[in-house]
C-alpha cells in the first residue's frame, strides 16, 4: 500500500473549528461508551483527531442503520452519497457547513487521509443498503472498508507522518479493526438478521447456530487480536494506552461470547458490564505506559 506523505501543519484554529471538534466529541460520547472511555487515554492532539475520524464514521453508519428514521433505502443512499461528496469537498476547500464533516476534514488535511481510505469506507456503508447475505469474498471487502481502513486512518494520526512506522504497524491496525468489526457482528447476530435483514457471516443461521460455529468464528477473531497485540507495544506513547484499552475491551467481549451458549447469542446481545469496562481501562492506563 502507498505510504502517506508527511502530515501538513494546520493554521491556528478558529472558533468554528473548535465548535466542529466539540460536535465530533459529542457524537462519540453519545453513541459509544467503550470507545469514549478508551479515547480518554489518548494524549492531545491525538485524542481530538481520532474523535473527529470516528464521528464521521458514526454518522455514516447511522444514516444506513438507524431504523427509527423514516428514510427508505433510496433516501439513505442519497444521504450517504451526499455525505461522501461533502467530505471530499471539505478536504479540498478546507471547510464544511456540516460540523462533523468540517472536523474530519481538518484531521484529514493535516494527516493526509485521502480517497484511498475514505472511499472504501463509504463503499462498505453503501453495501449495507443492497447486500443482505455475504459470501467470504464480499465479507472480506466489507470488513476492509468498514473497519480496517478506519484503523489505518487512526494510525496515520498515531504515527504523525512517520512513514516507516506506518508501514510497519499497518498490518496490526488492519487486524485490530477487523477483530472489532467481527466481534460486533457476532454479538449482534439477531439484530442484524431480524431488524436489518443482513447476514454477515456466510452460512450462519440464527435457527441452527451452534457452539462449534461460535468457536470457529471466535478462533478467527482471536487470531486477529493476537496479531494486533504484537503491534501495540510499538505504538507511540501518545496512543499506546488507549489502543491497549480498546484491544482489552474487545478481548474481554470475545471471551464472554465464547463462554455464552450459541443459542443465547442468537437470542440476545452479549455485553461487558460497565464496571468491568472501567476496570479494564484503568488497568490499561497502568500496564501500557
Amino acid at each position: 500500500m502507498p505510504l502517506p506523505p508527511r502530515r501538513r501543519p494546520h493554521p491556528p484554529l478558529t472558533s468554528y473549528d473548535n465548535a466542529a471538534r466539540a460536535s465530533a466529541a459529542a457524537v462519540i460520547e453519545h453513541y459509544s461508551t467503550s470507545f469514549g472511555w478508551a479515547t480518554r487515554l489518548l494524549h492531545e492532539p491525538v485524542r481530538t483527531h481520532v474523535r473527529c475520524i470516528y464521528a464521521l464514521v458514526r454518522v455514516a453508519d447511522e444514516l444506513v442503520d438507524d431504523d427509527q428514521q423514516p428514510w427508505d433505502a433510496d433516501q439513505r443512499s442519497r444521504l450517504l452519497d451526499g455525505l461522501q461528496d461533502e467530505t471530499h469537498r471539505a478536504i479540498e476547500a478546507g471547510g464544511s457547513a456540516n460540523l462533523v464533516v468540517h472536523a474530519f476534514a481538518l484531521t484529514a488535511a493535516e494527516h493526509h487521509i485521502g480517497a484511498d481510505l475514505i472511499d472504501p469506507f463509504f463503499d462498505s456503508m453503501r453495501a449495507d443498503l443492497s447486500v443482505t447475505v455475504h459470501d467470504q469474498q464480499s465479507l472480506s471487502g466489507y470488513v476492509y472498508g468498514s473497519a480496517e481502513v478506519v484503523g489505518l486512518m487512526c494510525l496515520r494520526v498515531f504515527v504523525g507522518g512517520d512513514h516507516e512506522a506506518y508501514h510497519d504497524l499497518a498490518p496490526g491496525a488492519r487486524r485490530l479493526g477487523a477483530a472489532f468489526q467481527k466481534v460486533n457482528f457476532l454479538r449482534d447476530l439477531r439484530a442484524d438478521q431480524d431488524l436489518l435483514g443482513r447476514t454477515y457471516f456466510p452460512g450462519i443461521d440464527l435457527g441452527t447456530f451452534t457452539d462449534r460455529e461460535r468457536d470457529l468464528l471466535l478462533d478467527d477473531i482471536d487470531a486477529d487480536l493476537r496479531t494486533a497485540a504484537l503491534a501495540i507495544s510499538r505504538l507511540p506513547p501518545s496512543s499506546r494506552r488507549a489502543v491497549h484499552a480498546a484491544h482489552a475491551l474487545f478481548a474481554a467481549l470475545s471471551a464472554r461470547l465464547r463462554a455464552t451458549p450459541a443459542a443465547q447469542i442468537s437470542r440476545e446481545r452479549v455485553r461487558v458490564p460497565d464496571l468491568v469496562k472501567a476496570q479494564i481501562v484503568a488497568r490499561s492506563a497502568l500496564v501500557a505506559r
